[in-house]
């Protein structure tokens, strides 16, 4: 839990990018008639088309990070997975719970918002439970995918390089052949949630390890595979396989090539890329509510976008401040104190 490894502060930032991409570009598109989007410049175009595919980054970076901080030295021992769980549910359930509560005193009255939705959104089970994604707080759908494979992370480190090892190959092959048998174009699709988790986090682990090997590799060469998986057109198959196997892969090995990433704004918006990713859709249903379309030119596009990120992220700053940090921190600590406490009659 107090890992001594060296932080990858350029990764923070390129997660608070991929969540801006989500929360400010893709996401808030029912704020704007399709007439008003119809002037957008081409980036703003692929948002609006391919935005979600952000969360397959963040995927991808997970698995890089956690291979970084657990994989090093002795790497995730049995002894160890108490605080390794108590790491992961501090980082994510208190905001998570916050933000179910808060949706739920709000929506209740939307039809998706059983209270089978509820419960399942309590054990951290939403993308399992239909309609993923339009239940309480929607986007919280990919935590429960990351939560499978922090537990498949866990069973295979603590069982050993290769079996870990196994675990990876697994993984990958098996969502990768989902995607090859099963996946159609366009998207978001409900049945790929799963696959996505598991081919981003594997995935990102394959890199950690192949570090070395691809520390030399130039850098308009790694342009090139990012255009080439933004660009490839799939046809009648997923365009999650260019995306997962060329462009987010190149992305990151460019992010911890590139120094700005790593400076003091993109690590501010990086410590905050979970709570903008929490707390931007509550915020976008509550302005949906009564607020009309816009009909006018770019220009107005630009500046409500700009407006609703603003408030996102004040709001987000506020968040992370006041509720998730104090709320991280007392969870270890109380962890600490009872390890404290169990060690000596464990000795």
């Amino acid at each position: 839990m107090h890992s001594p490894v060296k932080r990858l502060e350029r990764l923070d930032g390129l997660r608070g990018l991929a969540a801006c991409g989500v929360a400010f570009l893709y996401h808030p598109q029912s704020l704007f008639t399709a007439s008003a989007l119809a002037g957008a410049p081409r980036p703003l175009l692929w948002f609006q088309d391919w935005g979600w595919t952000m969360v397959d980054l963040f995927f991808l970076i997970s698995g890089y990070v956690f291979a970084h901080v657990y994989l090093q030295g002795e790497g995730l021992t049995r002894e160890k997975l108490g605080g390794f769980a108590v790491a992961r549910v501090a980082r994510l359930y208190p905001l998570h719970l916050a933000a179910l509560l808060l949706c739920a005193a709000l929506f209740w009255a939307v039809p998706a918002n059983t209270l089978t939705a509820f419960a399942a959104n309590m054990l951290m089970l939403q993308a399992f439970v239909q309609p993923v994604g339009h239940t309480f707080n929607g986007p919280s759908w990919s935590i429960s995918v990351e939560v499978v494979c922090y537990v498949l992370f866990a069973l295979g480190a603590t069982g050993g390089r290769r079996t870990l090892r196994w675990v990876t190959a697994l993984a990958i092959v098996g969502a990768l052949a989902h995607f090859i048998l099963q996946g159609r174009p366009g998207g978001p699709w409900v049945g790929d949630g799963l696959p996505r988790g598991l081919a981003g986090f594997f995935l990102g682990q394959v890199l950690w390890r192949m570090r070395g090997r691809l520390a030399g590799t130039p850098v308009l060469l790694l342009v090139c595979i990012f255009l080439f998986g933004l660009l490839l057109d799939m046809g009648g198959m997923s365009p999650l396989l260019p995306l997962c196997l060329c462009a987010w892969p190149a992305l990151l090995l460019l992010a911890l090539r590139a120094p700005w990433m790593g400076s003091a704004p993109m690590r501010w918006l990086g410590e905050r890329s979970y709570t903008i990713y929490l707390v931007h859709a509550p915020l976008l249903m509550l302005v949906e509510r009564w607020w009309v379309p816009a009909d006018s030119g770019m220009a107005a596009v630009w500046a409500v976008t700009a407006g609703f990120a603003a408030a996102v992220l004040l709001l987000s700053d506020l968040c992370y401040r006041f509720f998730e940090m104090p709320a991280r921190r007392a969870i270890r600590a109380a962890w600490d104190r009872y390890a404290r406490i169990a060690a000596p009659r464990a000795a």
